[in-house]
């Protein structure tokens, strides 16, 4: 009987390991080749995203790098089935600066374009993008002072739409030399305007190469008030942003 009943129980130990270890290589195949899922700590794409958003991005949508597995090993170099991305997909990527840090912006320029901002005004190939007048958000200003930003729908010339923040006039990038965007690269940059390091800032970002590209914004599967825990479950009646639980991201 003692031998039958250790039997079993190595048997049934086995049969968990041999679970939990397929359990995390269908994980680990679903993260690398499908979806990947990312939160988003900053501000810089508001009112796109929001801080305490929690996103999936697709990795297929523009094929497979070296980024695109965990820990980014230097198996190869370039992309496997790539496909370009779209003007005004919203991307993930890694710096070009370290090839580690994750960021998350849109994209604003193809290779060969010419990017520039006027006065606040973007201009692509030195025509100025279409842009309409909203009315203001109230943002905090840092200090608990509520103040009122401006709010703009940006139509890029493929008719891709989208929202922006100018929190103020003649902010720091509001007005740029032309960036020429190299063969094989992408100019990105945040929606909230003057609260962005993206493509304007050549030393901190600059042109992202398209290998570094890990996937598009897809869908926000879950959302929490900025400075909530998404892991306090308690409080979740109170802190969960239902209204952006599984909304697209354009």
């Amino acid at each position: 009987m003692t031998a039958t009943s250790d039997s079993k129980k190595d048997g049934g130990f086995l049969e968990t390991v041999q679970v939990i270890v397929q359990a995390l290589l269908i994980a680990l195949l679903i993260r690398t080749f499908l979806f990947q899922p990312f939160n988003i700590p900053s501000g810089s794409m508001k009112d796109t995203l929001l801080i305490g958003d929690y996103l999936f991005v697709s990795k297929y949508s523009y094929g497979y790098s070296r980024f695109s597995i965990p820990f980014s090993p230097n198996l190869f170099s370039g992309r496997i089935f790539g496909e370009q991305p779209t003007r005004g997909d919203v991307v993930v990527f890694k710096l070009p600066r370290d090839n580690e840090t994750d960021y998350i912006k849109r994209v604003i320029g193809l290779p060969g374009d010419k990017i520039q901002m006027i006065d606040g005004w973007l201009n692509i190939n030195g025509v100025p993008v279409k842009r309409e007048r909203l009315s203001d958000i109230t943002e905090d200003d840092g200090t608990g002072r509520p103040v009122p930003v401006k709010r703009w729908r940006e139509t890029l010339p493929n008719g891709v739409s989208y929202e922006t923040l100018d929190l103020v006039d003649n902010g720091f990038y509001d007005n740029t030399p032309v960036y020429e965007v190299p063969a094989g690269h992408y100019f990105m940059m945040g929606d909230n305007r003057d609260n962005s390091a993206d493509s304007r800032v050549l030393s901190q970002v600059g042109y992202v190469p398209f290998e570094n590209l890990i996937g598009k914004a897809q869908m926000i599967f879950f959302s929490v008030d900025e400075g909530a825990s998404a892991w306090q479950v308690w409080t979740w009646p109170w802190t969960v942003r239902w209204d952006r639980l599984f909304k697209m991201v354009n």
